[in-house]
């Protein structure tokens, strides 16, 4: 069966699922809402505030195990996937892999556990990854840019085994989500509190390609008056399975909870330190399937080159490099305290900081995408293969350094039917990237998995200082006991600095006149973005949605070749953005209904589904258009930012559970997507006819579902995703066919074993049928080109986990 029929079937059989069910209408059971009008059913703050929750994770995971996706009852659209579903997915995902279930979510990795960021890509409602807003327990984690710049992912972040829940608000945010790039929505995880009891869990995988993961946490359990705390560790060791490179690292993770009838106390602290060797994506149109690095066969690599170190004619831009990887380190921590004053008034301040340093690094032929140029300006006239180490190849490293922290502090206050928050966010943040090139010596070659020293050129580096102010009011009023309508507004003011420490030589650019710009002091300010909401409980069952509201984004805090005024090519061009440029920003409209009910129809006794539809207006589209129209990375182009108009999008998304007994659930989920351009640009040449042409890299249908078995201590899922085909390009000249990936899992818990409080075996398969085809993909400014990453193939996972 094609994909084209896969996806009139998934929408056949979901709109005649719904169907199906009308006359059933009158045999429910289950209320969804609680009508009493002494509890409100907008959630207040507990709903989006990290640890809120008393409950012990025992009962957190017994009452997860009884939904799939849970949807919360808010005036927009909000599902969240469970710590039990992302660890039955596979063990050490990444929280935002595992929101790949979700309608409207397109997320694509070469990398079975989605970890990998330099070949990762996030689409949700016609957004890519950094126009999106993430919060880990509250702290802002930036927009994961790949250039690292003001965060960190979830997975760095938190151990994957610590997740508690990962939410996701697909149209728009809380308002007091800290964040300054929430256009399209925002993305919320969890980290796990401490158990009540003292206990510890110890957890091995091993799998395809050599992985070895393991996991470990020790829990106090209560002691003293409320204090609890756990500490845990997680080591994963795997091979890339397209090349010889090992991916993984170690991650600590500790949390410390004091609460008592007033206050509660949260510490947290994390430590991540991985190394991801890299592979590199296809140039398209091209008829190979991978582009793998040649490590550690250095031999190889050698011979690969001609005697001055040209890569062969016949690969053209798909030549390949000796290594590439990426290296990360982060600190993170934060203390959060609140205080109730009384039921009416509470007071949360959450205080965190951030350290990251890091390095990207490419080691490739010296004669590749212009290099011989970039050289001759640092050694003129000089014998490149010589100064680089006579191996033929030199170490590219772009150099992160990032220090930021900050405060959020929210006052929450219930007086009569109004239930009012006023909050504000502040974050300072101090990053640096740097551009350097270190020789390869022939006769002692470095590897992937140590970070140069000595550069031989030191080409630029920006370092920025930027303070973010994001305060908002917000006021949820229970008009009515069925009827609730919220209403408030954010500023958003963000200054940057950016200055130039280390200038590039002239001719060391592409083109040879393009400069590194010496920069400034630019802002992103909007002091009223205003956000309405309503929540109608039609019946006991169902409830009616909608939220209007307005976003913006801030400019990125980096340099030369990227989308940003301090990437521009000349000190007069940043001076022109700084006056006439614009940030973006978003409208978004959206509404739905909610049901949820217990019915006797056939073998189905439970029915709960979301339908939403959804309007963007996306103004001010920022686009680095490059100088220079090429394909290669290594170099890099001086780039025009400019503003390339506006995107409309309309939707709908669709989600529902049918459950047939206490043994068996069916989770489906359809979305639609029409993302256009609405504009026309130039690129410093032509006119680009991008106009009423679809946005890259986003489907127009995507289907998933989930088919869950449980039967006492056994689970099995069968899973499946139906990704749509998706330009590559801005003119829709080129694009990637459709495709379809199933995976499945089954496990067995022992009980009652002696000193063990539980034991579970655990299976998956990731991409059951072996399927190719293309995952991320990026575009280019060149028309007639793109590049492509190659999908996962089949892999085999088995995970013991003893709890204690």
């Amino acid at each position: 069966m094609g994909v084209k029929s896969v996806h009139k079937l998934a929408f056949s059989c979901s709109i005649l699922a719904l169907s199906a069910l009308l006359p059933c209408i009158a045999l429910a059971e289950t209320p969804l809402v609680n009508n009493d009008p002494e509890k409100t059913n907008i959630p207040d703050k507990n709903t989006t505030e990290a640890d809120k929750t008393s409950q012990t994770e025992d009962k957190t995971e017994a009452k997860d195990k009884g939904e799939l996706v849970v949807t919360a009852r808010q005036t927009h659209s909000q599902q969240s996937v469970s710590h039990v579903e992302i660890q039955r997915l596979l063990p050490g995902m990444s929280p935002i892999k595992a929101l790949a279930i979700l309608p409207g979510v397109v997320f694509n990795n070469a990398d079975p556990w989605g970890n990998n960021e330099q070949n990762s890509s996030l689409y949700i409602h016609g957004f890519n990854k950094n126009q999106l807003g993430y919060t880990m327990d509250g702290v802002p984690l930036g927009d994961q840019d790949y250039g690292n710049y003001n965060g960190l992912s979830p997975q760095r972040a938190m151990i994957s085994e610590n997740t508690r829940s990962a939410s996701l608000s697909s149209g728009a945010g809380a308002l007091g989500t800290a964040s300054t790039s929430n256009l399209g929505g925002t993305l919320e995880f969890l980290s796990s509190d401490p158990l009540s009891r003292a206990g510890g869990q110890l957890s091995q995988t091993f799998g395809s390609y050599s992985t070895f993961r393991t996991f470990a946490r020790i829990d106090t359990g209560e002691f003293g008056e409320g204090n609890k705390a756990y500490v845990s560790w997680a080591r994963q060791d795997a091979r890339a399975w397209d090349f010889k490179g090992q991916q993984g690292g170690n991650q600590v993770n500790a949390k410390f909870i004091h609460e008592d009838d007033s206050n509660k106390l949260t510490l947290y602290f994390d430590w991540s330190q991985k190394i991801e060797p890299n592979e590199d994506g296809v140039v398209m149109p091209s008829s190979i399937y991978v582009r793998p690095s040649m490590y550690p066969d250095f031999n190889y690599a050698k011979n690969y080159l001609s005697a001055n170190g040209a890569t062969p004619t016949a690969a053209g831009l798909n030549y390949r490099n000796y290594y590439s990887d990426a290296q990360r380190e982060d600190f993170l921590g934060y203390l959060k305290f609140t205080h109730d004053f009384s039921d009416k008034i509470s007071w949360d301040n959450q205080f965190y900081y951030h350290h990251n340093s890091g390095v990207g690094v490419v080691a490739g032929p010296i004669q590749a995408a212009g290099l011989p140029s970039l050289f001759e300006a640092y050694f003129p006239g000089q014998d490149l293969k010589s100064v680089f180490g006579n191996s033929g190849y030199a170490t590219r490293t772009t150099e992160y350094l990032d220090n930021r922290g900050g405060l959020i502090s929210t006052l929450h206050y219930k007086t009569g039917n109004h239930s009012i928050e006023v909050g504000g966010w502040y974050e300072r943040n101090n990053n640096t990237q740097a551009r350097n090139w270190y020789a390869l010596d022939v006769n002692s070659p470095s590897t992937p998995y140590q970070r140069p020293e000595d550069p031989l050129i030191r080409q630029y580096k920006n370092a920025f200082y930027t303070n973010s102010f994001v305060t908002h009011v917000q006021d949820s009023w229970k008009i009515t006991p069925n009827f609730t309508f919220q209403a408030g507004f954010k500023s958003e003011l963000v200054y940057t600095n950016g200055k130039l420490p280390i200038a590039a030589l002239p001719g060391s650019l592409s083109p040879k006149n393009a400069i590194t710009v010496p920069g400034g002091k630019i802002s992103a300010v909007k002091p009223f973005l205003p956000a309405f909401g309503a929540l109608w409980n039609v019946t006991p069952h169902e409830e009616i949605f909608a939220n209007i509201q307005e976003n913006m984004r801030s400019f990125e805090a980096a340099g030369y070749g990227n989308a940003t005024p301090w990437g521009v090519t000349s000190q007069e061009a940043f001076e022109d953005f700084k006056k006439h440029g614009k940030p973006e920003t978003s409208w978004t409209y959206e509404t739905g209904i909610r049901t949820k009910r217990n019915i006797h129809f056939g073998p189905m006794t439970g029915f709960s589904g979301q339908l939403g539809y959804y309007h963007v207006h996306f103004s001010n589209r920022l686009l680095a258009v490059s100088t220079t129209q090429t394909n290669s990375s290594i170099v890099g182009s001086a780039t025009i930012l400019t503003n390339v108009g506006s995107v409309t999008t309309d939707g709908m998304d669709l989600s529902f559970t049918m459950k047939f007994g206490p043994h068996f659930s069916l989770y489906n989920a359809l979305s639609y997507n029409h993302s256009v351009y609405n504009d026309n640009y130039n690129n410093g040449t032509t006119e680009v006819m991008t106009a009423g042409e679809k946005v890259t890299g986003v489907p127009d249908w995507a289907e998933k579902f989930v088919g869950s078995f449980d039967w006492g201590n056994f689970s099995a899922q069968f899973i499946g995703d139906v990704i749509g085909r998706r330009y590559a390009t801005y003119t829709n000249d080129l694009s990637v066919g459709s495709y379809m990936l199933f995976s499945l899992n089954a496990g067995y818990t022992f009980h009652n074993i002696p000193h063990v409080r539980d034991l579970r075996i655990q299976g998956n398969i990731t991409n059951l049928t072996n399927t190719k085809g293309w995952s991320t993909i990026n575009s280019n400014q060149a028309s007639s080109q793109f590049t492509a990453y190659p999908i996962a193939p089949r892999m085999f996972f088995l995970t013991l986990q003893a709890g204690f």
